[in-house]
This record gives structure tokens, sequence and C-alpha cells, in this order.
């Protein structure tokens, strides 16, 4: 098949109206091919992330009941209006855990980091559509051209119908689930707005919004209602502990490294040590005289504002429960600010305290490649430098220790070369993953 053939067939395989409202991409032609190696490194990284989920269900229980340090829990509830404290603590929600796990995996010299967790991403329609598309025209796509709508229908066990209910917010991935939900056919997924409050009991809800975005979202307090009296499945769960980009922190924290290593067994807890970049959470409370900050060096976080520009290879980010958590909003790179833009994304990372707490992170560079984007109007195929940052989408089916993640498929976001914070823009290029 030509570059022309391939074009063509992408071009018309394009649901009509598009997969995301307002927003384009430039097509891969081919898939990204990763290797056998990072592919099975990828797939077995879902049972590490599922049981680090687990494990930090665990430290917050504990932490709230008085059985581990109250610091912890405080942390994780502050910012938060207390009816949603209430509600993570519900004796019926209080062992939920996000049933679609998505790491964002930035491939580097050294191998790869995770920058983060997302519990509730976009993209699970996209890359549905990227591997069907794809493996129809022949290439062997890592989760087939299935895995995606196979590992999200499984999440809502034996529930009659499921409701896809997206808030205005995240109105732009709209289409995306509309089309899944076509796919997956027999009426039994349903697409709907905000408003919508009326599940029957024993059905299923998917919850395509952040919790900050609630007061926004006309039918959540039903659906949260009914979800706490177990009459309706629903997921991910109303629970912002899961939403907080700081859980990076707490597994950095030498303080509870003892609990880490008993819940995520020894192998578990020095693997997420080796991929998941060091980080802090920005607490303004002054250290005594003699502190300092393990591996920064700087004894109060206002000194972040004197490091050289080389020395400031570190990310600022909001942590979550905040509209600026949402995609590359509130993230601030240090290498790539002047010095009165990192001084000031500083101190809005110390006045955030305590609504709003900061991360602060190392910055691993994500290394160059070499992609191909497809011009789906001529057929050109154009070579072009890109850093990747690999999206792996798992789906969690069963209930308590039956429950198990299961690799769907990975979406590679290529960004130009040039561009040292990856996330999805026009001049990127998405494609799906082949081994």
């Amino acid at each position: 098949m030509t570059a022309v053939d391939r074009a063509q067939s992408l071009r018309q395989a394009m649901p009509e109206g598009g997969l995301f409202g307002g927003m384009s991409w430039k097509s891969a032609a081919r898939p990204l091919a990763l290797g056998e190696s990072l592919t099975t490194e990828i797939e077995s990284l879902g049972r590490v992330f599922h049981q680090f989920y687990k494990a930090v269900n665990q430290l917050y229980r504990r932490s709230f009941e008085g059985r581990a340090p109250a610091w912890v829990a405080e942390v994780l509830d502050q910012g938060k209006p207390p009816e949603l404290v209430a509600i993570q603590r519900a004796a019926a929600l209080r062992n939920e855990l996000p049933r679609v796990i998505r790491p964002d995996l930035l491939l580097t010299e050294e191998g790869f980091i995770i920058s983060e967790l997302d519990s509730v991403p976009g993209g699970i329609g996209l890359t549905q559509w990227l591997n069907q598309t794809y493996a129809a025209l022949g290439d062997a796509v890592i989760g087939g051209d299935s895995g995606m709508q196979d590992g999200f229908a499984s999440i809502f066990g034996a529930a009659s119908k499921v409701h896809i209910v997206v808030s205005e917010e995240a109105a732009s991935y709209r289409p995306e689930m509309v089309w899944l939900a076509a796919q997956l056919g027999s009426g039994r997924f349903q697409v709907h707005g905000g408003e919508f409050d009326v599940p029957a009991d024993g059905e299923a809800v998917y919850r395509f919004f952040e919790l900050f975005d609630l007061p926004q979202v006309q039918g959540s307090g039903a659906l949260i209602q009914k979800a706490v009296e177990k009459r309706i499945r629903l997921t991910p769960p109303p629970r912002p502990i899961f939403e907080e980009k700081l859980l990076f922190a707490l597994l950095w924290n030498r303080n509870l490294r003892e609990f880490w290593r008993q819940e995520l067994g020894e192998g578990f807890y020095l693997r997420l040590l080796k991929i998941v970049p060091r980080s802090w959470l920005i607490d303004p409370m002054p250290l005594p005289p003699h502190g300092a900050y393990p591996g920064l060096e700087i004894t109060e976080w206002s000194q972040l504002k004197g490091l050289s520009q080389r020395d400031r290879a570190l990310v600022l980010k909001i942590s979550g429960f905040s509209p600026e958590a949402w995609g590359s909003r509130g993230v601030y790179l240090g290498s790539d600010l002047s010095a009165a833009e990192w001084g000031s994304a500083v101190d809005r990372a110390l006045g955030a305290w305590p609504g709003s707490p900061y991360l602060l992170q190392q910055y691993h560079k994500p290394r160059l490649l070499e992609a191909e984007a497809l011009d789906l109007d001529t057929g050109e195929v154009t070579r072009q430098p890109v850093r990747a940052r690999l999206c792996p989408y798992y789906f969690v089916s069963g209930d308590g220790d039956q429950a198990r993640p299961k690799l769907g498929g990975i979406l590679a976001t290529l960004n130009p070369g040039d561009k040292k914070i990856i996330h999805g823009m026009s001049d990127a290029i998405l494609a799906p993953c082949s081994a």
C-alpha cells in the first residue's frame, strides 16, 4: 500500500465531525515501534501502578484513622470541600480505586520516566480509533484492533447500561466518547452532558469530569449519592486523592519508606523510584535553621528563585483539584523560563498553599527521535525530529482480590523536537504503537 493509499484510508476512516471538538493533529505514517523489551516492560507496569493506587488508599485510610502520620490525610484533604472529603471516606467507597490507569511516560536518554498518573484521562476513543484504523492497514498495533474498547467495556462488570457523563470542561473530548459508544454497539453505552442524573439501579456511570468541576456538573450530586448507596457503579470513584499529582512526593518521602516497602513490596517500590522523578511537596512552613530539603540542598523554598538556569532542571506543577491542573496548564519548567518568570512561578506555588498545593519534580529531558508525518491530503511523508510521550491505557476489571489491570493500547504523542513540555497540540503527531 502506497503512502497516498494510506492517507486516503486514514482520511476516509475519520468519523464525521472528528474525534475532538476544535482540535487537530498530524497523522503518523506508521505506528511508533517500541521494540519487544520496552513493550514488555510497559505491559508489566499495569500491576505496579494498580498496587500503587491500593497502597495510596491504605496510606490515606490509616492516616485519617490515626494509624499512620496524620499529616498525610491533612495534605491530601486540604483545599477540598468537607462534603467531598466525607464522600471519599464513606464506607461504600473507601476501597474503590480508579479502573482506568494512564501514566504519562517520557522517553529519555536513560530509558523512560513517568511524569504523572491520570485517573480521568482523555484519549480512550482516539486510541481505539488509531489502533483500529492502522490495524486495518495491516499494522500490528499493541492492543490489537479492539483492545481499547474491550478494555473499557470490561471495567463496568455486568452493568446492563453504561452512561458516559461528560462535563462542559471536558466537552472537547465528547466526540471521541460518542464514537466509542457507537463502536461498542447494542445501545448499552450512552453519552450524556453534565445534567444527567437518572441512572437506574444496577447501571454504571463513567465520570468524565474532574472533581473540582462538581459545581458545574448539575447531576453530579445525585450520581454520587447513588454510588454511596451502592445503587450504581460510578467510576472513576469520587475520591480526589487519586487526582493529586503530589502522590509522587509521598512516594519519595523518606518518612514513609517502610510503609511503601511493606505495601508495594521491595521490587515494585524500587522500580517506581527508578522511573518516577524525585518529587517534593511545596509546603511553605519553615524548616529548622539546620534543615535542608533532600536532593535540593536548599533550606527554604524561596531559594529556588536564586538557582541558575542550568540548575533549574525542575518542574513546578499544581497538584490537583483545580482548573489549572487540567492538561499543561499550571506547569512551569524552570530551565525554559527567565529568572523573573521562574521567580513568579515559585511565588505562585508558595502562595497557593494550602488551598492548591504545588509539586516540584526533577526534569528529565525527553530524547530526540525521528518520526514520519503523513499528509492526509497529498500523501506526502515528511521526517522530523520529535520528543515522545507514551500514554499506556490499563483497564482494571474484576473486584477485590480478583481485580486485574490489562493494557488496552498505547497512544504516542510526538511533539516537535524544540518543545520541552510534551502535550497534545496541533503540530504534534499522534500515533498508535507497535512492538
